[in-house]
C-alpha cells in the first residue's frame, strides 16, 4: 500500500524561481532566504519520495479564469512548464502519476469532493518553484512523479479553510488505499501572508505567520476556524493561499514531526516560509 512519508509547506513566490534559474542565489539579497533551506534540503534528498503531491493555485497562465474550479487534479503522463510571459522556466518537464491521479480522482468523489480533472494541464510557477525548492539541481527530470491539486484561492468565493483540512483527510486516506508500494510526500504552497494590490499592498503580518507556523502542527483545527475573511484581514489577500497548506496538514494525520521550520521577510513583498514535517502517522 501507499504511504504518505513526509509533507512539505513552502512559499511559491516566482522571484525564488527566478533567482535560482539566473544564478542569484547567493546575492546578499537572497542568500539569507536559500541559505535557510539548506537542513531541509538536505534531509528531503535522504528521504526521496516516488510521487508528490503538489497543492498550488495556477495565475492565470494555464488555466483560463472564466473557468475557476473550486478543487482540481491533473491525470496526465506529463505536464509542460508554462510560458508566464516570459518564457518557460528552464526546469524539466513534470513527470504525472496518471494510475495514482485516477484512483485519487475516484476515492475524493466518493469522499463527496466534487473535483474538476485535468487531463491536460501546463504548469507554472505554483508548482515549480516548489519542485525547486525540494530539488535545486534536478538535471534532466526531477526526482519524483507529480499529481498535481489545483485549488482556487483567486477568485472569491475562494473553499473554506475547513473545507481544505477535509480534503487533507480525505487525500491521506485516498493515498493510503492505493494498492501499490508507493512513497508520497504532499506539498502545500503559497504564502505566508501578503498583499500584492490595493491600498494594503506590501502588508506583512509576521505575528499571524508565527502563529499559524506553530498552530499548522499543534493545532490546525484552529486555522481551519478561520474564516476566509479573516484570513485576508490578516494575511493579506494573496494570503488566503495559507488554506493550501492545511490540505497538506490534513494528509499527513494526527502524528508528525517537525523536521525543520524556515521564515524570511520579505521575498518580493512576500512572507516566505517553510516548515517540513515527517509523517508518523502512517
Amino acid at each position: 500500500m501507499a504511504e504518505v512519508i513526509w509533507g512539505l509547506a513552502t512559499s511559491h513566490v516566482p522571484s525564488i524561481g527566478a533567482a535560482m534559474d539566473h544564478g542569484k542565489t547567493q546575492d546578499p539579497y537572497w542568500k539569507p532566504l536559500f541559505d535557510g533551506y539548506t537542513p531541509a534540503r538536505e534531509w528531503m534528498a535522504r528521504h526521496t519520495p516516488d510521487v508528490a503531491v503538489v497543492i498550488y493555485n495556477d495565475h492565470a497562465n494555464a488555466v483560463d479564469m472564466s473557468v475557476t474550479p473550486a478543487f482540481a487534479l491533473g491525470t496526465a503522463e506529463s505536464y509542460r512548464v508554462a510560458d508566464e510571459g516570459w518564457g518557460s522556466r528552464p526546469v524539466p518537464t513534470v513527470t504525472g502519476a496518471p494510475e495514482l491521479s485516477d484512483h485519487l480522482v475516484k476515492s475524493l468523489i466518493d469522499a463527496s469532493f466534487d473535483l474538476t480533472v485535468y487531463q491536460e494541464l501546463d504548469v507554472d510557477h505554483g508548482l515549480t518553484v516548489p519542485l525547486s525548492v525540494y530539488c535545486p539541481d534536478p538535471g534532466e527530470r526531477w526526482p519524483c512523479a507529480v499529481v498535481p491539486l489545483l485549488v482556487n484561492v483567486i477568485q472569491y468565493p475562494q473553499p473554506t479553510a475547513a473545507r481544505c483540512l477535509a480534503l487533507g483527510r480525505a487525500l491521506g486516506e485516498a493515498i493510503r488505499s492505493f494498492p501499490e508500494d508507493l512513497k508520497v510526500a504532499v506539498f502545500g504552497t503559497g504564502g505566508m501572508s501578503h498583499q500584492l494590490a490595493g491600498a494594503r499592498a506590501g502588508l506583512i503580518n509576521q505575528d499571524f505567520d508565527r502563529m499559524f507556523l506553530d498552530a499548522i502542527e499543534h493545532d490546525p483545527g484552529k486555522l481551519a476556524a478561520l474564516t476566509r475573511e479573516e484570513y485576508i484581514r490578516e494575511a493579506g489577500s494573496e494570503g488566503i493561499e495559507l488554506i493550501m497548506w492545511l490540505i497538506m496538514r490534513g494528509a499527513l494525520g494526527p502524528r508528525i514531526r517537525r523536521v525543520y521550520e524556515a521564515y524570511h521577510v520579505p521575498a518580493s513583498n512576500t512572507a516566505a516560509g517553510m516548515v517540513l514535517f515527517e509523517n508518523l502517522s502512517r
